[in-house]
């Protein structure tokens, strides 16, 4: 027999796999060791599982994570719940696994939907008359004794918690036994702005080690959200979502004081008119992305120079092109990733000058722009992957795949089509000949996006040239 893989090896390959839970889950099967070492991967974000699964397996997957935390509960948990109607049945059997204490994300939302899922279907209190009142002081009872259990055994690395309808009657569980310890070492923290402040003020007292933060605004901010922004000491990564109108320049001043340390910022909403002037003061900044909905006036920071600056995304709104350009002739030369949901030809030539060591790049050119494609590939000679539109006032599909094949430098190994039109299997084939022929060729992983036509004939030829070697990945998405 093979010897067999230690544990720590494992670990390194669960952790590889901790984004396919189907793959995890096939993981359980193998022996003891695999399911020791699995599960605590499957469980150290359980609230994700219920997320990728479809709205039919809904109350299936939550009444099964709710049922094991309950299992997990201790004796005095259960026997409270019990003697309450908050849970039907009393077991006394013990579960494989301490479950609870693999967690290492708290999701107060994800807590309050489960329950939901649960007691409001009838297959649980199927013997049991419940009205919604009811119904709500049991979802309270079992959610606080949970929140007791993750306080006693776990150190989080990561807490979402937002207060809004389904988090109503959530206790201040940072006052629970063993808060301290569960939460100090937090490292990411999702919250909304409008939690109550108490809470806020209390785990700035506890915990100071937040990397990233994710804010999103609502009518009301809370004093507190201040507090805790300026007790950190190694915030990293920030993120601020506006609701509509929200003004979130109240916590302004606080982010001064992380301003040698934030490396990524994002702002994202529907619409907002707040200043962005405090952008600059994050000069050490190595990731910017901006998403609005409906914003153009991005004036203040055209002038604006990040020396380390390597990821810049514009999502839906942009800003006008000779504010981009601007920006781009002050910013572009470290740039290693741009995306630019926007079509310009002069901002894309700009991006040919002033992006020489890109790697990645989205942005749009329609028809009679396959010069300036060419332009930006022989430019741009770091280049690994690009996201382009094909069919109807964009470029043709099969020039593209052509330009691709004739022009993009020899590290390129990644086409990501927008088509909106049929891919034609003899522009495929012809395409792939084209790719196998190339002097300096890599595998190729090409996607197609918003095409969801698996044409037989189509799908034949991808598969011929997986077999060769020639294409890494492809897939439809």
């Amino acid at each position: 027999m093979p010897n067999k893989l230690p544990a720590d090896c494992l670990i390194e390959i669960f952790n590889y796999l901790d984004g396919n839970k189907t793959a995890l889950y096939s993981c359980l099967l193998v022996n003891r060791l695999w399911c020791e070492v699995s599960v605590r991967v499957l469980w150290r974000n359980i609230w994700d599982l219920k997320r990728k699964i479809s709205p039919s397996y809904r109350f299936g997957i939550s009444s099964q994570i709710l049922n094991t935390l309950i299992n997990c509960l201790p004796k005095e948990s259960k026997d409270l719940l019990y003697k309450n109607g908050a849970i039907p049945i009393l077991t006394s059997k013990s579960p494989l696994f301490n479950y609870a204490s693999f967690c290492k994300v708290l999701s107060i939302l994800d807590i309050n939907l489960i329950l939901d899922d649960v007691f409001y279907n009838k297959k649980y209190f199927k013997n049991q008359k419940s009205t919604t009142y009811t119904l709500l002081n049991k979802n309270n009872m079992i959610a606080q004794e949970i929140l007791k259990m993750f306080m006693k055994q776990t150190t989080m690395k990561k807490l979402t918690y937002y207060s809004d309808f389904y988090d109503r009657n959530i206790p201040n569980f940072i006052n629970f036994s063993g808060a301290k310890d569960c939460l100090k070492n937090l490292s990411e923290l999702a919250c909304g702005s409008n939690v109550h402040s108490k809470f806020f003020y209390q785990l700035s007292q506890i915990c100071h080690h937040i990397q990233s933060l994710d804010i999103t605004f609502e009518e009301i901010v809370s004093d507190g959200l201040q507090d805790l922004i300026f007790s950190q000491v190694s915030l990293k990564s920030l993120t601020l979502k506006i609701q509509d109108y929200d003004d979130y320049s109240v916590i302004v001043p606080s982010l001064t004081s992380h301003s040698l340390t934030i490396t990524k910022l994002v702002v994202q909403g529907v619409a907002s008119y707040e200043p962005l002037s405090f952008i600059s003061g994050l000069i050490n900044l190595q990731e910017l992305i901006i998403s609005f909905d409906y914003r153009d006036d991005f004036e203040e920071i055209q002038n604006i120079n990040f020396t380390k600056l390597q990821i810049l995304k514009f999502i839906n709104g942009c800003p006008k092109a000779e504010i981009l350009i601007k920006f781009l002739e002050n910013n572009g030369k470290n740039l290693k990733e741009l995306y630019i949901d926007k079509h310009n030809n002069f901002l894309n030539l700009a991006i040919s000058k002033f992006c020489p060591n890109l790697k990645s790049l989205y942005t749009r050119f329609i028809k009679n722009e396959l010069k300036t494609l060419r332009i930006i590939f022989i430019s741009c000679q770091q280049l690994e992957s690009i996201k382009i539109r094909s069919g109807k006032t964009y470029l043709k599909c099969d020039e593209v795949l052509e330009t691709v094949t004739k022009y993009s430098p020899k590290n390129f190994h990644e086409l990501r089509l927008r088509n909106y039109v049929k891919l034609d299997s003899k522009d495929l084939e012809s395409f792939f000949i084209g790719w196998k022929n190339r002097k300096v060729q890599k595998s190729l992983s090409f996607i197609i996006h918003n095409n969801n036509e698996e044409n037989i004939e189509n799908m034949k030829i991808i598969e011929k040239y997986k077999k060769l070697g020639i294409i890494k990945k492809f897939e439809f998405e």
